[in-house]
């Protein structure tokens, strides 16, 4: 209890400090209670989730789904093969 832990996922970097320890697996509603994200690391996420909607407006979503011909080049270009 009291320690604080740094916890990096896909989507970001979280802070949490750990408020008490259970002696057992339960619900997430209990785990929750367990554990508190830091004011710092909450707002840093949420500011970049902010970024990440704004960088969506700017990049057109494709028109349709690519065909197989075209899902051939993007593994390609990418060099999965």
């Amino acid at each position: 209890m009291g320690d604080r832990f740094e916890i990096t996922t896909e989507g970001g970097e979280f802070h949490v400090d750990v408020l008490a320890l259970s002696s057992a697996r339960g619900p997430a509603k209990v785990a929750q209670t367990l554990y508190r994200e830091t004011d710092a690391s909450r707002a840093e996420r949420i500011k970049l989730a902010e970024e990440r909607k704004a960088f969506m407006r700017f990049t057109p979503a494709p028109q349709a789904r690519p065909s197989k011909r075209d899902r051939r080049k993007i593994i390609q270009w990418r060099g999965e093969r």
